[in-house]
Parts: C-alpha cells; sequence; structure tokens
C-alpha cells in the first residue's frame, strides 16, 4: 500500500491541501489539467481565519505585503451610508480583509509548496478512478498525452465547480441557480469617495454595485445585469461598466483601465457528502455559493485544513481512528451549508428592487447593524472566527467556559497550534500537559499556560479548534481520548 495522496486541481484549495500534507511530511501528486498556472484575479479576499491558519506554514507573512488590507465595509442606499461594519475589533491577529488578487495568493502557496520538494504538474488530467480497500487506483493522462496508472492511499478532489472526480463519484450537486447574470471586473480607477481600507455596497433598484479595493486606484467590481436569459452571460466592457457605475455607484468614479472581466450566473449547490470512500471533496467541487461575501476560496482552503492534518495521522501511521476521517462530512458541510445560506441572503437583500422593501432593508440594517452584539455577530462570521465544530464526533469532555470544538484564538508572538511538520495536539497548561505529551509523544505537545484562576487542561487540534479541557489535575480524563485517536509510546 502507497502512503501518497493523490490531489487533483491546483487552485488555491488544492495548493493548500498539498501544502499543508508535505510540510506534515505526506507524499502528495498535485495535478491539473489546464497547462499553465492561473493569471487572473479571480477571488480577491483573504479573511481572517484563513490567514491565522496560513500562519502555521509562513505563508500569511509572504502574503500580506501583496495586498490591500481593508477595515470597513460600508452598505449603502440611496445615496447615504445606512450601516458600516469594522473588522479591526475582530479578536484576531490579523484584524483585516485581505484583498489580494487570486494569482498572488497561488504564487505564494506553489513557493512554499516547492520548499517541501513538491511542484504541481500542470497539464495532467485525471481520467478515471477506481477504489479498493487499500488505496485509489488512478488512470492519468500527462502534458505530453502518455497515459499512466498510479497508485495513491487517498484522493482529494479540489477541481471546482465542474468536478470530474464529483461526476466520477456519482454525487448529486443539488440547489439551484438565482435568476440574475452578474458581471465583475478589476479596474483601475478615481474618484472612489472612501480610503482604499474601506469596501462598499452601493444599492440600487436597477441592482447592487459591490467594490472591494485592491489598493489606491484599483478595484475589483461586481453588480448584476439583470433577469437571466439561460445562455451565457455577457461581461460588460469597460464603457459599458462605467454606464452602470454611473447610475449605481455614488458619482464622481471613473475606471481609467481594465485588468479583468468575466461574467457569471449564481449558483447554490452543495453535495451531500464529503467524502465517499477514499476519495475527499473540497472547495468549490463540495459547495458553490453566491461571491457576495467573498468567501468561497476561503471556505475551500479552510476545508484543506481540516483534512489535512487528519490525512497526515493516517498516512503516516501515527493514528488509525476510522472516527478521525469520519469527522471531515460531519465538521465541514454544515460550514458549506451556512456560507450558501448567508451569502445568499446578502445577495437577496441587495437586490430588492421594491421601493417599499428596500426602505424597510435600509431601516432594520441601520437599526440592527448599531446594536454592539449584532456587529460582533455579523464581523465574526465574515472573518470566519466565530466558524466551529461544537457538534463535532471528535469533540472530547469540556469544563471550561469553551466548548469543545470551539476556535482557539492564536496569540500574537507564540508558536501557531499546528506550526512544524507533525501534527501535533497541543496540551496547554500545567504538570497534565507535560504528563500528556510523554505517554503521547507523537501525538501531543505541551505547552505550559499560566493560570490566573482554576488550572484548567486544554487539548487542542493541529486546526486550532479545542478538542477537550479539563482540570489539570484530571489530566487522566483524557487518556482514554487520545486512545481513540493513537496508541502511546
Amino acid at each position: 500500500m502507497t502512503d501518497r495522496v493523490l490531489i487533483v486541481g491546483a487552485g488555491p484549495v488544492g495548493l493548500t491541501m498539498a501544502l499543508e500534507l508535505a510540510r506534515y511530511g505526506v507524499q502528495v501528486r498535485i495535478i491539473d489539467k489546464i497547462p499553465d498556472a492561473e493569471h487572473t484575479s479571480r477571488a480577491v479576499a483573504v479573511w481572517p481565519r484563513t490567514l491565522e491558519l496560513l500562519d502555521r506554514s509562513g505563508a500569511a507573512a509572504d502574503l500580506i505585503p501583496l495586498g490591500n488590507k481593508v477595515t470597513v465595509a460600508n452598505l449603502l442606499s440611496g445615496g447615504r451610508r445606512v450601516a458600516a461594519l469594522s473588522l479591526d475589533q475582530v479578536p484576531s491577529p490579523y484584524p483585516f480583509v485581505l484583498m489580494v488578487p487570486q494569482y498572488d495568493t497561488e504564487s505564494v502557496l506553489r513557493r512554499h509548496l516547492a520548499a517541501h520538494g513538491a511542484t504541481p504538474d500542470l497539464g495532467t488530467e485525471l481520467l478515471a478512478f477506481e477504489q479498493d480497500a487499500d488505496g485509489v487506483s488512478a488512470r492519468l493522462r500527462g502534458s505530453d498525452g502518455t497515459e499512466s496508472t498510479e497508485r495513491f492511499a487517498f484522493l482529494v478532489a479540489c477541481d471546482g465547480a465542474h468536478s470530474v472526480v464529483r461526476h466520477r463519484l456519482g454525487l448529486d450537486f443539488k440547489g439551484d441557480t438565482m435568476g440574475l447574470d452578474w458581471t465583475q471586473g478589476d479596474f483601475h480607477l478615481s474618484g472612489y469617495p472612501f480610503p482604499s481600507s474601506q469596501m462598499s455596497i452601493f444599492c440600487h433598484e436597477d441592482g447592487p454595485m459591490l467594490f472591494f479595493p485592491m489598493g489606491p486606484d484599483r478595484a475589483r467590481i461586481i453588480t448584476s445585469l439583470g433577469p437571466t436569459t439561460g445562455k451565457p452571460a455577457v461581461p460588460l466592457d469597460q464603457d459599458a461598466f462605467q454606464k452602470v457605475l454611473d447610475v449605481r455607484g455614488p458619482g464622481g468614479i471613473t475606471l481609467t483601465g481594465t485588468v479583468w472581466i468575466s461574467a457569471f450566473h449564481i449558483n447554490e449547490r452543495q453535495v451531500d457528502t464529503y467524502r465517499r470512500g477514499r476519495a475527499f471533496l473540497a472547495g468549490d467541487a463540495a459547495h458553490i455559493h453566491s461571491p457576495a461575501g467573498g468567501q468561497g476560496m476561503n471556505t475551500g482552503m479552510q476545508d484543506a485544513m481540516n483534512l489535512a492534518w487528519k490525512l497526515a495521522l493516517v498516512t503516516r501511521g501515527i493514528a488509525d481512528a476510522p472516527a478521525l476521517l469520519d469527522s471531515y462530512d460531519p465538521e465541514r458541510r454544515p460550514v458549506g451549508a451556512q456560507v450558501i445560506a448567508a451569502s445568499g441572503r446578502m445577495t437577496r437583500m441587495a437586490t430588492l428592487a421594491n421601493p417599499i422593501l428596500e426602505h424597510l432593508r435600509d431601516v432594520a440594517v441601520h437599526l440592527l447593524l448599531g446594536l454592539a452584539p449584532v456587529q460582533r455577530a455579523m464581523t465574526g462570521l465574515m472573518a470566519e472566527v466565530s466558524i466551529g465544530y461544537l457538534h463535532s464526533p471528535l469533540n472530547g469532555p469540556s469544563r471550561g467556559d469553551a466548548p469543545a470544538g470551539s476556535r482557539v484564538r492564536p496569540v500574537v508572538g507564540e508558536v501557531p497550534f499546528g506550526a512544524g511538520d507533525t501534527p501535533l495536539f497541543a496540551a496547554c497548561g500545567g504538570a497534565g500537559a507535560a504528563e500528556l505529551a510523554s505517554r503521547f509523544p507523537q501525538l501531543v505537545t505541551a505547552r505550559r499556560c499560566p493560570s490566573d484562576g482554576e488550572p484548567l487542561l486544554s487539548l487542542v487540534r493541529p486546526d486550532g479548534y479545542l478538542a477537550a479541557e479539563v482540570q489539570d489535575a484530571d489530566w487522566q480524563a483524557l487518556v482514554p481520548y487520545l486512545h481513540q485517536i493513537g496508541a502511546e509510546r
């Protein structure tokens, strides 16, 4: 049996998966039928939780200087600002959304992947695969047309909304297509009425216009084209975009150059399961939704972060618990459903055309977002720092204030959870932490954590979520939990 993992798709999700596995010492082969790396902007928003997780490999530090930090999200209607969400209070070392072209994100990920001895095989296509009890046999066609059959322990589909793997598995991609066509573009411009640290949604009866500033004179702009015709949507060129902007925007903005334009339909779809045997789905292969919140790429990259450490423990022979890999679907599929629902609500709210409903929306949003608890809830959802796995089958006992499955907030200056070349659980506490690390050296590393009150022992997963928490003196209560994952020394 091989311990290699085949990753199909070399976009940001596949590259994240490959990087996480490679740095954990797992052999990977990452392929993509596209013969060249992506050169268009595509996804541009990288949210705080994604940056926290990228910090473990060092990629966040390289990515941040390439982007524009946005700390405020404005909602405007009828020429006036209805509400503003501030991200600078998000409880994260990265209290901003980073606006950076997808090609830069991919470039950073490829560079870090190469440092671990792996590079994507571009122009290589998955033709077919078969699973058995011991692995996956994949038939591949290389860029030179040569076909071969190779053996892998697992297969991860990161091959997008038209996933070949999903199709071969026979999984339904259930959902609907929204009734509007959309266009988007990256433009150089002048006259944007806010600092480049503020993004904006301009609501208009003809359709919304979304601005994601990528710098002082560049922005991603998204707007609707009208009811879908059932034919492929046609993007607006710069002159046509300018005319729509003059009507729907705040006035005074001039487009001075076009970097990239496209058009699209909005689909809201998700598979019923993210796993079928030894094949897993991540990113757009598993879920697609409105780009209104800019969270599609982030959700997919976090799928990869969730799965990679589990695959690493299994392929390296450190863990053999079926529950470890079984937990991927019940943890990540509800997150995908939540993002689909939230982005869909945002899109429908922004596209209201009835003047009475528009007025009610504006009043409600103004009142609700003026409340601090609502602000915290909204920014936590956007930043994805409120995502957790409270109903995960991996959750152990929890006797502190935070329930098992909660995100553990990173601390500036401390080594991130899950950093290094082995996916270790971190036992944070006193003497109990050292005892656990001694008994499970392949699974647990100890961190001494000072306590102002009753000393607790927190067991943190490699992806930075709380696995279990007990009193430090009761550390032996976590021994059965760790036995379910891997053996003692």
